[in-house]
């Protein structure tokens, strides 16, 4: 199968359903951002030397695609999983098991090295717009925790990168 198709070559993609819109339309700009997201979580995945940490991180990328699926759907009649609360607590779970190991915050996070602190920074702010995009598409566009879970994730990967810069010292 050819990685290329030549249909997007006008300007317009296809999303799930088989409706065609432009790719600057914002649904194809909210799973593009969820998808730059996923790719900066992977840089993370790539320097942290904890299991447990990149087994969690992979987990988030999944959940991610599912969301990203999900704004990809554009009524198409196609079952999707469904994005669950249990991945919402999840996020908190490990917010606050994360924040109990760190020292009160006393001023602004320059991101910096290490490597894997910076990229969580990154990709915490890439999730930021990836939540604005999906808040400007509306409610129907995805499942009503979409934005909850983006909005957890931003600050889960704030505090990840907290606890990797502090445990390189």
């Amino acid at each position: 199968m050819k990685i290329y198709t030549k249909n997007g070559d006008a300007g317009a993609t296809s999303l799930i359903g088989g409706g065609r819109v432009p790719k600057n339309h914002p649904r194809v700009e909210a799973y593009g951002n969820v998808d730059e997201v996923i790719a900066h979580i992977g840089l993370v995945r790539a320097y942290v030397t904890d299991t447990a940490t990149s087994g969690l991180l992979q987990q988030i990328q999944e959940t991610l695609m599912v969301l990203s699926a999900h704004l990809a759907n554009q009524g198409s009649h196609k079952k999707l999983p469904p994005l669950k609360e249990e991945s919402i607590a999840l996020l908190e779970t490990s917010i606050d098991a994360i924040q109990e190991q760190l020292p009160p915050l006393s001023s602004f996070i320059l991101p910096g090295p290490p490597l894997a602190a910076a990229f969580c920074q990154v990709a915490r702010t890439v999730c930021r717009r990836a939540e604005r995009s999906v808040v400007a598409l509306g409610t129907e566009a995805a499942p009503p925790q979409t934005v909850t879970y983006l909005n957890r994730l931003s600050d889960f990967l704030f505090v990840l990168g907290r606890l990797i810069d502090l445990q390189k010292s």
